[in-house]
């Protein structure tokens, strides 16, 4: 049987007397397709935190490709294939694209000279803002700040990339653009971790969606079976919302602000 690719083992994380991960395991497969979806507070953040080590468990471990990886920071865990977005993206602004996407491939991925600047091209590509390359990243819009967040994230050459909300704000046909450049970073080969409240967003992506609430999961599976899931419904969709799909796209939306840590 193959190793999954990222393996959380009973994980715990506290900030005093308030829980955001209580006992959590979790394995995701190289190639995986995985949604996550939650209230605000959930604790969706706070568990890319610990997957990517910008926060530290109070319990249990972490492993990823075959490795231990609890003890490392997110430097290293970037360079072993880690990347990841944020909600909110904060692009170094007196920088031009491609120089934000060369730093994170030179530094996040730890690539030099031509290799770094192969990368970052790649990713503009990839992430379909290479006509803004020379552009200072202050001059960007939304959709354009997280297409570059993206690059960034790319430009490391990870094997599994922590999405986070990169659909909040935009507008649907914005969403689809994101939804098909995530397609295709997945159909090369790379496994995708996606935190989302635009649920619509989603279903057409990933094979497995799993719905955290108060830092436990409380489904995991099939997209379908989880958001028809009355527990699902209580602490998420709520009772008023059809978890209904078709042709793979949640009929009902669910949009709301950011997740807190």
């Amino acid at each position: 049987m193959t190793s999954p690719l990222l393996e959380i083992d009973h994980v715990t994380k506290r900030f005093g007397r308030v829980v955001i991960a209580e006992d959590l395991s979790l394995a995701v497969g190289a190639g995986d397709t995985v949604g996550i979806v939650g209230p605000n507070g959930a604790g969706k953040t706070s568990l890319f935190g610990l997957i990517s080590g910008d926060l530290s468990p109070g319990a249990g471990d972490i492993s990823f490709a075959g490795r231990r990886v609890t003890k490392l920071d997110a430097a290293a865990r970037c360079r072993l294939g880690i990347g990841r977005t944020y909600q909110v993206p904060r692009p170094f602004t007196d920088m031009t694209v491609l120089e934000n996407v060369l730093v994170a491939a030179q530094q996040g991925g730890g690539l030099r000279r031509r290799a770094s600047y192969a990368s970052a091209v790649e990713a503009l590509e990839r992430a379909e803002i290479t006509g803004e390359a020379n552009l200072p990243a202050a001059r960007l819009g939304l959709l354009q700040r997280k297409r570059l967040e993206l690059a960034r994230a790319l430009a490391s050459q990870p094997r599994l990339l922590l999405l986070d909300e990169v659909a909040g704000g935009l507008t649907d046909p914005e969403v689809a653009q994101l939804v098909q450049i995530g397609r295709g970073v997945n159909a090369e080969g790379t496994a995708v971790l996606w935190i989302e409240h635009v649920v619509r967003a989603l279903t057409p992506v990933v094979s497995r969606l799993i719905c955290l609430a108060g830092g436990m999961f409380v489904a995991d599976g099939d997209p379908a079976a989880v958001l028809a899931n009355p527990a699902v419904r209580e602490v998420f969709l709520g009772s008023e919302v059809t978890a209904s799909l078709s042709g793979g796209t949640l009929t009902s939306e669910v949009d709301g602000p950011g997740d807190t840590p």
